[in-house]
């Protein structure tokens, strides 16, 4: 049974092809089922839905954009996220977009301060795992990558989660997201952020 003192905002992180939507999707299912409401929401979706409004056609070139004009994007995502008011709110993002000016923090403190999380919760996969799945993703504009690059792409998330808890003072849960154990992986996070 879930038992909530307050509500919880959820920051879910991970590079693309952890198997993080799935896995939020399994969540929201089981938090609904024990009759508390949940809102999942893409801060990377929040922020092209702004984006488009300035004439953006593809959501991957978000992290194209300059600096400046990202940071604009997240401040608009973050007081949309900030105005939510179910029980269970879960951000879905990254802890960092690799932008052509290098790794740009996806939640900079400006961010935090709005969100206001309650928990942190980091994926990551086998870079193997990984690998795999960004392959064989048809529905996004993946660049190419290495097995290299993916240990890279999981320590940068490791620090920047790390950072993230200090600002704020909420816990980080750490998940491996194996393939085919998303109902383990599922009830290790929600028994964790203490629903």
């Amino acid at each position: 049974m879930l038992y909530l003192v307050e509500n919880k905002k959820v920051v879910m992180v991970g590079i693309p092809g952890v198997g993080k939507t799935t896995l939020l999707l399994k969540m929201a299912e089981i938090i609904k089922d024990h009759k508390k409401s949940v809102s999942v929401l893409s801060f990377g979706t929040l922020m092209f839905e702004v984006a488009q409004e300035s004439g953006l056609k593809d959501r991957d070139e978000l992290r194209k954009l300059p600096v400046s004009e990202q940071q604009n994007l997240q401040k608009v995502a973050a007081e949309k996220i900030a105005m939510q008011n179910e029980d269970v709110i879960i951000v879905d993002t990254h802890a960092f977009i690799n932008s052509p000016e290098g790794y740009y923090p996806g939640l900079p403190e400006h961010v935090l301060k709005i969100i206001k999380p309650t928990n942190f919760v980091s994926v990551s996969a086998k870079p193997e795992e990984i690998y795999n799945r960004r392959m064989s993703d048809t529905t996004r504009h993946r660049d190419k990558v290495t097995l290299t690059n993916i240990k890279k792409e999981l320590d940068a998330q490791s620090g920047i989660i790390a950072s993230c808890m200090v600002i704020t003072g909420s816990p980080v849960k750490l998940v491996l997201n194996r393939e085919g154990k998303i109902d383990e992986v599922a009830n290790k996070i929600i028994n964790a952020i203490g629903l």
